[in-house]
């Protein structure tokens, strides 16, 4: 008998996840996505980086999938005709106190087996891109950049080819476990699946409660804000050049990224949001379910001041172009035009403790990615086979 497992959310992760068994178990595949297109989320709305693994603890699954998935993807780009570009990243000391975390982070990306990194001073670095500025970098010459909504789109198309379906303006209404199946009601159809896998984003709290599993954890949004360079400006960076990341925050501060077909994007920031889907603004239709969270409020109390910092960045240009003007002191305010931003699903603990790695688990007969931030769109293929190999097999 063949297993039918549905799958919520088309966005990169659950496609891979859906092309995933169905190839390698011959799974009969759903996907349900309540928009009309795939990647919409926050696959569409991310600056297109190819992480090459420099940042996450060894040993951690991001480290292994990450670094698993971007071998599978580059492969899986080329394969397909994908876009697929090595620009290289500097990751910049600008002061001479974060040179040693900058050495931990070159100790840290060997320990994962990222390819190629160098240790580069003052002028080192300026060879690598002649108008950025620092006392010390770390160069990884094969971080890329890709259009993940591309892949998206290809998973799909593969999806169908493998048999399964994408099933688009299907929102998930409710779920329900009976008989040995799970039974879901999705726009104003009803499926019947032997499993299910939830991969749904932002909207992992809600599907979780309509499954009764609702969790130790919670997803809370935060808008990320970008601007754009324009005209001249564009030829001032090469590839992408990163700041040294504060350890305590899974987010990676501002930076500038040159992106598929040419664009310089600076940011983003990362700003709480009180809507799970803040693209447009800053709207608060969402603001009870964030707060009632206990560990949004233990988390605000914490990192105030950064948040504080943050909040300024997203309402004062000028803040901002100094972040960038910190790397790149050619820059000029007029040189940046705002972007379209995207909003990050980060995984808080109750203890107000930000959720650092993937997190995914199985209730009953439901898969439940509970936390898949960056980089899981660089590791969504490799995130895909991990899945597949805790998705309980059928019982015959």
């Amino acid at each position: 008998m063949t297993e039918k497992i549905g799958i919520v959310g088309a966005g990169i992760v659950g496609l891979a996840v859906a092309r995933e068994l169905a190839a390698a178990r011959g799974a009969e595949v759903t996907v349900l996505e309540k928009e009309e297109r795939v990647g919409v989320h926050q696959t569409g709305h991310n600056s297109g980086v190819v992480h090459a693994g420099i940042y996450y603890q060894p040993g951690s699954l991001k480290a292994r999938l990450c670094r698993e998935g971007v071998a599978l993807l580059k492969e899986y780009c080329a394969a397909h005709g994908l876009p697929y570009d090595e620009v290289g990243k500097l990751v910049v000391a600008s002061t001479r106190a974060e040179r040693p975390q900058l050495r931990a982070l070159a100790e840290r990306a060997r320990a994962n087996g990222v390819p190629g990194i160098a240790e580069l001073d003052a002028l080192g670095l300026r060879e690598i891109e002649p108008h950025a500025v620092g006392v010390a970098a770390v160069h990884s010459p094969h971080t890329a950049v890709c259009d993940f909504p591309a892949v998206a789109r290809r998973l799909a198309q593969d999806v169908a080819e493998l048999g399964g379906s994408v099933r688009l303006s299907h929102p998930v209404r409710a779920i329900r476990e009976r008989a040995g199946r799970v039974e879901v009601l999705a726009g104003r159809r009803g499926f019947a699946f032997d499993r299910l896998v939830v991969c749904a984003g932002l909207g992992t709290d809600a599907v979780a409660r309509m499954a009764g599993a609702p969790g130790e954890v919670r997803i809370v949004p935060f808008k990320g804000e970008f601007y754009a360079l324009q005209g001249a400006a564009k030829d001032l960076v090469r590839g992408l050049i990163y700041p040294v990341p504060d350890p305590r925050y899974p987010f990676l501060g501002v930076h500038l990224t040159r992106q598929i077909g040419g664009e310089v994007l600076v940011g983003p920031n990362a700003v709480l949001a009180l809507a799970y889907e803040a693209y447009d603004g800053r709207g608060f239709r969402d603001a009870g379910r964030i707060l009632g969270w206990p560990g949004t409020l233990r988390m605000a109390r914490t990192h105030w001041r950064t948040g504080i910092r943050e909040t300024y960045g997203s309402l004062v240009k000028g803040a901002f172009v100094r972040g960038a003007r910190r790397y790149v002191p050619e820059l000029t305010a007029a040189d940046l035009v705002r972007a379209p931003g995207g909003v990050r699903a980060q995984a808080v603990a109750r203890d107000g403790r930000l959720v650092d790695d993937f997190v995914a688990d199985v209730q009953g007969r439901v898969v439940l990615v509970r936390n898949a931030p960056s980089p899981a769109a660089t590791s969504s293929l490799a995130i895909a086979r991990h899945i597949a190999g805790i998705v309980p097999a059928l019982v015959r």
